[in-house]
Parts: structure tokens; C-alpha cells; sequence
């Protein structure tokens, strides 16, 4: 029997995945997995169970009233959760919060199955997952237990939704809690995961990508490049890669690969440090041509640390540049946060 994947994004950041069946409607898949979306009638006649479905193709039918939903807001991209019947895979944004849904966080649990060290500028972490594959939207992120400590940290996936073996792209931290651990964990060491998680994540690529990545800002972007080479997107996509030091580029051999497995991908690397060789040296900032801008007519997409967000938003401001949507996630040594312009 043909189903669906239907991504569930709640307000707090919280992803959840049910499986609609062919005929289906999402409020139903939704509360046979015990997840309570907003709701009243579930007729179609009051509204309340309105959310936006951000990708995918649906039917709506024609059983509800135009009080419930409008012409101009089924145009839009609302739907009613009752009423709507998936075609395909979908992400529909959830306008509560998980808890309010009555669901949670997903917890899972994986095992250390390489560690990779690039220099002292950041480590590959590659587990392999103990039970069901995790789904996830590219770009979002996990909180990652540290043994021993009773805390986590938070990583996004660098790895393809739907695997079995999953990855991060961590920056190496002196005196880091995760760093110190990774420094004497070895393979076969347990992990628990939470996620996902996020509101940083690809959507339906509609016009020319702007990928601007900070340092371990990478990981989120090789994840969504490799959707994209699985999906042969025809779009034209260029990645800015900044970092400090010409020691900080890594996985550059990895963005290299998709220049052959996508049509229209390009990258380019950019160099802070002033004592650096590198034949592009400076900000991200300063290398955003009018080329890869295309006046405004572009999806941005930036993982970075707060500072490199900030100039983003300030150079968009003072040059007048309005991308037609800009998706960007800030990130410290110890926190993530999502945000969308």
C-alpha cells in the first residue's frame, strides 16, 4: 500500500515523522500516532486545525467551507489537516508546540563507528544508529549526549536523511566538553540522540540557492547538497565556505564531488586571516558577487557563528538586496538556534 512521509514541524522546533497512508488525511495519521494537532471539528467547518505545508503535493478536496479556509490562503499554502490528503512526501508547519500536540522529543540511540580528526580545526563523528533509521529534514540538528556529563550539545546532520550510518562535522574546541570526550572515545562506544530538531532546514528549491557556511557551518550544507544530487535539482547552486585560518577548510574534496554530481553547483572558499596565502581572502561579505545575487532573485541559505550572520543581515540591509527568502541558524560552541527571514 502506497504512504507518505509527512514531516510535522511544531513551533518549539521539534520535528516529528508520521506515516499517511494513501487516502489518508493528515489530522487522522497524525492521532493514530498519538499526536494531537490542533483541532475542533474536524469537518472542515471552523479552522482551527489550519497549518501551512511548506513542500509536497496534497488535495484538499472541496468539503470545507470558505470561512475554514480561503481561496487566497489554499493559494498560499494553508491547508486544513482534516481535510488534506498527501500525494507525496510533505513538511507541514505546525503554528503550536509540541507539548501542546502531546508529543515530544524524539530520543534514539547510536554507536561510535568513526572518529576523524582534521587537524585542530574540527573532527568527523560517525555513528552508526542501533534501531530505526532517523528521519530528518537536511540541515536540522540533534542534541547529543556527552557521557558522563549529564549534558549535550547540539550538531546538525553533515550525513543524507534515510541512513543508517549518520555524521557530524564538530568543531574541535581546546577544553571542550564534547572535544575532551571525542580525544579518548573510541568505535563501539553508545551515544543518545535527541531530535530533530530545527527550523534550518531545505525547503522546495523553486530558484538559484546562496549557501554561505561558517566554518563547521559546513555540515548542515553537505547533507542538503546530497538530497539535492539525489534529486538531480536543476537549479543553479553556488556555497560560500569562510573560515579563519587556511587550517579551519576541510571536507573541500567532499564540495569538489558535487561539482560532478550537480549540474549547476559551484563553490568557493574564502580565507579571514590576513597572513594566509589563499587567493581569496577576507569575509564571505566580500565575495558575494552580483552574480551569485542575482538581484535579490535567490533562496539564502547561512549556518554560521553570530557574527558572520549579523554582517550577512547588515550587508543585505545596506546594500538593498532582498533574497526571495533567507533561511540562516547562528551558532555558538555550545548552542543552535534557527531563524528564518
Amino acid at each position: 500500500m502506497t504512504s507518505y512521509s509527512i514531516a510535522l514541524n511544531f513551533e518549539d522546533g521539534v520535528t516529528r515523522f508520521v506515516e499517511c497512508k494513501d487516502g489518508e488525511k493528515v489530522l487522522d495519521a497524525a492521532f493514530r500516532n498519538k499526536i494531537n494537532l490542533p483541532m475542533d471539528c474536524s469537518d472542515g467547518v471552523c479552522g482551527t486545525c489550519k497549518c501551512r505545508a511548506e513542500s509536497g503535493e496534497y488535495d484538499l478536496g472541496d468539503d470545507y467551507l470558505e470561512d475554514a479556509l480561503t481561496a487566497d490562503e489554499a493559494a498560499s499554502g494553508l491547508v486544513l489537516t482534516c481535510q488534506m490528503k498527501p500525494a507525496s512526501d510533505c513538511v507541514i508547519a505546525v503554528p503550536a508546540t509540541s507539548a501542546a500536540c502531546k508529543t515530544g522529543q524524539q530520543i534514539f540511540g547510536a554507536t561510535v563507528a568513526r572518529i576523524v580528526p582534521y587537524n585542530d580545526a574540527a573532527i568527523v563523528l560517525e555513528l552508526e544508529v542501533d534501531t530505526t533509521t532517523p528521519d530528518f529534514l537536511p540541515g536540522q540538528y540533534v542534541n547529543i549526549d556527552v557521557p558522563e556529563s549529564g549534558l549535550h550539545r547540539s550538531y546538525s546532520f553533515s550525513s543524507v536523511p534515510g541512513e543508517q550510518r549518520i555524521s557530524f562535522l564538530i568543531k574541535k574546541i581546546p577544553g571542550g566538553l564534547m572535544s575532551n570526550w571525542l580525544e579518548r572515545a573510541a568505535p563501539g562506544e553508545k551515544l543518545a540522540l535527541t531530535g530533530p530538531l530545527g527550523s534550518f532546514y531545505l525547503r522546495e528549491v523553486k530558484r538559484p540557492l546562496l549557501l554561505l557556511a561558517g566554518g563547521t557551518g559546513l555540515a548542515p550544507f553537505l547533507s542538503m547538497l546530497a538530497v539535492l544530487a539525489r534529486s538531480n535539482c536543476d537549479q543553479p547552486i553556488h556555497l560560500i565556505y569562510g573560515v579563519t585560518r587556511d587550517l579551519d577548510l576541510v571536507l573541500v574534496d567532499e564540495l569538489e564531488t558535487y561539482t560532478e554530481r550537480l549540474a549547476k553547483f559551484s563553490y568557493s572558499t574564502v580565507v579571514a586571516e590576513e597572513a594566509s596565502s589563499h587567493p581569496r581572502k577576507g569575509f564571505v561579505t566580500q565575495h558575494m558577487t552580483a552574480e551569485v545575487l542575482r538581484g535579490g532573485d535567490v533562496d539564502v541559505y547561512l549556518c554560521g557563528p553570530p557574527p558572520m550572520v549579523d554582517a550577512v543581515r547588515r550587508y543585505f540591509d545596506e546594500t538593498g538586496v532582498t533574497p526571495k527568502s533567507f533561511h540562516y541558524e547562528k551558532f555558538t560552541p555550545n548552542t543552535t538556534m534557527g531563524n528564518d527571514a
